[in-house]
């Protein structure tokens, strides 16, 4: 996979030099280029934002800039890299950034980023490259940050471990939260490693039995408990199809139950009249 990222600062991206994703640019499973947005300004200053329009506080970053940087990533395409990349443009207004969202960024051959600064990127510069090449604008949250480098990292290195070839353990990410093929909206339970005790705690006797089926009943239930306790708003995307009579039982064991009316597992004490 190709990657591009646009930015006025480029040391920012320096973690992409380490751990998973610098090895994978170091055995070239992933290609990545920086672009320093101010070598496409052409004043003194490097100006690459104004004044919005309207009034306001915040600047905003420059149209022209922006446009002449996308331009020679688009002008850089090889044969490898397809026609255009896919642009993720990451802002607090754009869509949930999802594990299943990283899927399909992992599926595309090109991506290149648009990490905006101050108050956003003239609106121009993405309706334009909209005509030329898929956008995706991308929330990593409910919060809003000094610029959108940070959210590159985030999505960049959760789409790279997707690739083949990237993780040591090809099925390493197949037991993730929110991966596909298991439960939807089930958070991983809890892992353990050696020594068996340490400072008095025990690794639950189950993981030491050797009983794969025993196992894995156990994380089960341990990520049932896990999302119902950290995470309970998931628990009403749960689906009664999802579910065999193990879970069942042990749904009803930490209070919850099915309710055909709702369509929804609900606290056992509910009153569904409400």
């Amino acid at each position: 996979m190709r990657i591009d990222v646009v930015t006025i600062f480029p040391e920012y991206l320096e973690p992409l030099n380490v751990s998973l994703v610098g090895k994978a640019r170091a055995r070239g499973l992933l290609d990545v280029r920086l672009h320093g947005l101010r070598e496409h300004t052409d004043d003194v200053h490097r100006t690459v934002d104004d004044s919005p329009y309207g009034g306001g506080p915040g600047m905003v970053m420059k149209p022209e800039p922006w446009a002449a940087a996308l331009d020679g990533v688009l002008g850089s395409a090889g044969p490898a890299d397809g026609p255009a990349p896919t642009l993720v443009v990451p802002t607090p207004s754009g869509r949930p950034f999802t594990q299943e969202l990283a899927q399909e960024l992992a599926g595309r051959p090109w991506l290149a980023f648009a990490p905006a600064r101050y108050e956003g990127i003239d609106r121009r510069v993405i309706e334009e490259a909209a005509a030329r090449m898929p956008v995706v604008e991308v929330s990593i949250g409910d919060y809003v940050l000094a610029g959108g480098e940070v959210a590159v990292l985030v999505i960049v290195e959760a789409v790279a471990r997707l690739l083949p070839g990237v993780l040591g353990n090809a099925e390493s990410h197949q037991d993730d939260s929110f991966a596909p093929g298991r439960m939807a909206d089930l958070l991983e339970g809890p892992v353990y490693t050696k020594p068996a005790e340490w400072r008095g705690r025990a690794v639950p006797e189950v993981l030491l039995s050797g009983n794969h089926g025993r196992i894995a009943r156990w994380r089960r239930e341990q990520a049932f408990a896990r999302t119902l306790a950290m995470r309970p708003d998931l628990v009403g995307r749960w689906e009664r199809g999802a579910m065999d009579k193990h879970d069942l039982r042990a749904l009803a064991e930490l209070g919850l139950h099915w309710d055909e009316d709702r369509g929804r597992f609900l606290p056992t004490a509910v009153d569904v009249e409400q």
